[in-house]
């Protein structure tokens, strides 16, 4: 599975961005969708994540009731919408794909996109 993230940019705090993260060279159904994200100096660290059928997410504490993540499994992309941003959401944003991972866990995950920066100014 190759996957292509993208969506990331500059925001003020309390603004809005969704990313967006295209799967290609196999479908996505049987798949765990993540996101990840890793802040300068810090260690990478789980955010959200969905079950294959699309029915069950999961979230972070940090994050809940402010992103929303979803997936297209006939357009084989997962989105993560982030609202109300806070500076200490700035990092780099990876999704992340696996069959049957402990979703919290970055070294169970199988298959990562390349990242994309989101940077929120206070």
């Amino acid at each position: 599975v190759q996957l292509q993230a993208s969506g990331g940019g500059l925001v003020q705090a309390g603004g809005s961005l969704s990313l967006s993260c295209a799967a290609s060279g196999r479908t996505l159904s049987g798949y765990y969708m993540g996101w990840f994200r890793q802040a300068p100096g810090k260690e990478r660290e789980y955010v959200a994540a969905i079950t294959d059928s699309g029915r069950v997410p999961y979230y972070r504490d940090a994050v809940k009731g402010r992103f929303t993540i979803t997936r297209d499994n006939g357009k084989n992309t997962v989105y993560l919408q982030m609202n109300s941003l806070r500076p200490e959401d700035t990092a780099v944003y990876y999704c992340t794909a696996d069959q049957d991972p402990r979703v919290w866990i970055a070294t169970d995950w199988d298959f990562w996109g390349q990242g994309t920066l989101v940077t929120v100014s206070s």
